[in-house]
């Protein structure tokens, strides 16, 4: 049982490592994944860098240094958070689980909307972010994910039990390890219907009839997270208060996920205040 579970180790997710391993607590980051801030060329408008420092350099040194204070970081793929009956938080990753009393999401807004014709269209009318959130409405009906990797093997998972049909399509991507789900790897040309998604449509004009589509490219982002956790969004960005708390009680966001301005200066800010609210959200419940 860890006192914090910090999902991200960018600047924000960082930070708020250091603040709470300072105050003596618990602390595992997992990340996985590049890191927008490994794609800056040049940081040159960051306090205390003359020169300027590259973002892959600044990224490496910000996971070193919570190292070497003694925070856990694991480069392992989350696929799942659920909230336990005790009010703690469990995170699968991989073959994975861990426990937290809090959480604090930093993971920037990883959601990926691929560019295939209708998925826009159809967003609330057949077309979904979340497993868990909206497989309800389609028991005993046809549904796919669209998806290759450990992600979508989750959001399968959680529409298996659910669904009269499911299938995992790749669009053009290599066929994840599995033999749970018929899997199509055929790029797709567009998603079509009435009122609701009735079908995919492939590039060889092949099609499959279905009720629902199930995004989930690439990995997790915290907008991903926050829908199965019940938390309040703002569109993408997850919403939080002053110190950083989500409508979740023991669950924080900081960093690009709160949306506003995407710099590393808003970030690291955001991150010392979550891992700070983290910290005195447990001295008040004293667990």
């Amino acid at each position: 049982m860890y006192d914090v579970i910090i999902i991200g180790a960018g600047p924000a997710g960082i930070s708020a490592s250091l603040y709470a391993k300072r105050a003596n607590k618990s602390v595992l980051v997992l990340y996985h994944g590049e890191s927008q801030l490994e794609k800056a060329h040049l940081i040159d408008n960051y306090y205390g860098f003359k020169g300027g420092i590259s973002g892959t350099e600044l990224y490496n040194d910000g996971i070193e240094q919570a190292r070497e204070l003694g925070v856990e970081v694991k480069n392992i793929e989350v696929t799942h958070i659920a909230m336990t009956a005790s009010m703690t938080y469990e995170v699968k990753a991989g073959e994975s689980a861990f426990e937290g009393k809090t959480l604090i999401l930093a993971t920037g807004n990883k959601k990926i909307r691929p560019n295939i014709k209708g998925i826009v269209d159809f967003e609330g009318k057949g077309v979904s972010y979340c497993a868990i959130c909206d497989g309800f409405f389609y028991r005993k009906k046809t549904v796919a994910v669209l998806g290759s990797g450990d992600y979508a093997l989750s959001e399968a998972g959680d529409l298996e039990n659910i669904v009269s049909k499911l299938y995992l399509l790749t669009d053009g991507l290599d066929a994840p390890d599995t033999d749970k789900y018929e899997v199509i790897t055929k790029k797709i040309k567009e998603i079509s219907g009435d009122v609701k998604v009735g079908k995919v449509i492939f590039e060889d004009d092949s099609e499959l009839e279905i009720d629902g589509l199930f995004v989930a490219l690439g990995v997790a982002g915290g907008a991903d997270f926050a829908k199965k956790l019940g938390i309040a969004l703002d569109g993408d960005s997850i919403k939080v208060n002053n110190d950083m708390s989500t409508n979740i009680p023991g669950v924080y966001s900081c960093g690009n996920v709160t949306g506003g301005l995407l710099q590393v200066c808003k970030a690291v800010y955001e991150g010392a205040e979550a891992g700070l609210s983290a910290v005195n959200y447990l001295k008040a419940k004293e667990i």
